[in-house]
């Protein structure tokens, strides 16, 4: 196959990193934008549905999050190993990557989607979801579990995408996604026109069906990018070589993505033995804490095109520099909305419900948990950062920590005299602990290459 010109390929290794930055991010932010929103809707329409539908989606919240943060470890894996070969100027290698990526991702969705089936009533039963709530949960998530699949297709296509510098393209996938499900979610939940709608089932389908509607963009978009789906080249290559390079940042990324949702279902169990009133607020809360981190969010997928292409480049002065903006940008962001969600979370809380007793623990929730949203994006950005660099077992052993050494241990110490207000604390906690974190293991992973890079230079 022929080598377009390498200009066209690892764009992210000339030109202004704040620029880069920029381009990269927003497009980021608005995709991710568009899928906090979907929350946000089903949130405020389930709700409408009464508090049990609402407790229910709360337990089903951080479940869907963790199966999509397995999603995007996948995602991350391909962003990662596309990025740095045509970064090295390797393209047949990155073609070959990209393609495999797509077909590992699928393959993943199909064995998640079939385990999520089967295991429905343990998954919930260890959160301690009440019996009454069951009926609900299982109405939503079968259909979800079904669907789940197109989820992972649509990693693999952004994935290649994102490795390509190709914002704007998720960007769009994203907005596809989210429009089908704007248009659908009150349609199918609540219904309309005559139609009763199907309740909180409602929302799994509108879900299925904008996974399916983002598929076919994804696949329309990669169409006109130098790395379109090809799976002829995976005839006659070595599938170990791209099946190994993905896995090596993919498989520590996707656990690492998945350990912090872990640590919110096994929060959101503790929170559980508050009362119903704590779970619904908990999850409200967290729903609408999403939408506001997404430039956070938005960020950290940003930055892994940018320091991988730079890196495989050997230009690790531009990728310091991106490091640099992205942590800068982390900490005044965070505390800014940190301000802004404490003062106003009680009127916050009432565009969800009028239960008093639920708007009280969202209020609690937001002004405990939010003075760590500064820690909580130099966490995730430092994530991509590693991931980026392929330390994504760095990254693991950051989030490893972070939920087992510190969320829960203080979780469950602080629990028996301070009740829900323990468990905000313990999220506040570990943001702090990741900040951190992130700050140590980034500096200490490029002094180590600069070290090395003194040593031999050749190895640059």
């Amino acid at each position: 196959m022929t080598s377009p010109p390498p200009s066209t390929t690892a764009k992210l290794v000339t030109g202004s990193i704040p620029g880069h930055l920029v381009s990269q991010t927003l497009p980021a932010v608005i995709g991710v934008a568009a899928i906090m929103s979907v929350g946000i809707i089903d949130a405020y329409f389930v709700g409408q549905l009464g508090s049990a539908p609402l407790a229910a989606i709360s337990f089903i919240f951080p479940v869907s999050v963790a199966c999509t943060s397995l999603g995007v470890g996948v995602m991350v894996g391909i962003n990662s190993v596309v990025a740095r070969a045509l970064g090295e100027g390797d393209f047949e290698k990155a073609a070959r990557r990209a393609n495999f990526g797509i077909v590992f991702a699928c393959a993943c969705g199909l064995a998640m989607g079939l385990a999520l089936w089967l295991l429905i009533d343990p998954i919930f039963a260890a959160m301690n979801a009440p019996a009454h709530l069951m009926p609900l949960i299982r109405a939503y998530m079968a259909p979800y579990a079904m669907s789940f699949p197109l989820s992972l297709a649509i990693m693999g296509f952004n994935g290649v995408l994102r490795g390509q510098g190709e914002a704007r393209r998720t960007s769009t996938v994203s907005i596809v996604y989210a429009a089908a499900n704007w248009v659908l979610n009150p349609v199918l939940i609540t219904g309309a026109l005559g139609f009763e709608g199907y309740g909180i089932a409602g929302s799994a389908y509108a879900t299925g069906i904008g996974w399916a509607m983002g598929v076919a963009t994804a696949l329309w978009l990669l169409k006109g990018t130098p790395l379109p789906l090809n799976l002829a080249l995976l005839r006659d290559c070595d599938l170990l070589d791209p099946a190994r390079a993905i896995l090596k940042v993919g498989l520590p990324a996707a656990f690492s993505n998945a350990i912090n949702p872990l640590g919110l279902a096994v929060l959101t169990a503790l929170v559980a033995l508050e009362g119903e009133a704590a779970v619904a607020g908990f999850g409200a809360a967290g729903r609408l804490q999403s939408l506001v981190l997404v430039p956070l969010l938005g960020l950290s997928g940003a930055i892994g095109a940018i320091v991988g292409q730079n890196w495989g480049a050997g230009r690790f002065d531009r990728a310091r520099e991106a490091v640099g903006y992205a942590f800068g940008f982390c900490i005044v962001w965070g505390l800014l909305v940190a301000g802004t969600m404490m003062a106003a979370g009680a009127s916050l809380g009432r565009v969800f419900t009028d239960d008093p007793a639920v708007v009280a623990e969202f209020d609690l929730y937001l002004k405990i948990a939010a003075w760590g949203y500064a820690g909580f994006g130099l966490l995730i950005v430092g994530n991509g950062i590693m991931n980026a660099v392929d330390r994504a077992s760095f990254a693991l052993g950051q989030s490893v920590a972070r939920v087992f050494l510190v969320m829960l241990p203080v979780a469950l110490v602080l629990q028996p005299s301070m009740g829900s207000a323990a468990i905000y604390t313990a999220e506040l906690a570990a943001n702090l602990f990741g900040a951190l974190s992130a700050l140590v293991l980034v500096r200490f992973v490029f002094m180590r290459h600069a070290r090395l890079a003194a040593r031999h230079p050749a190895a640059r």
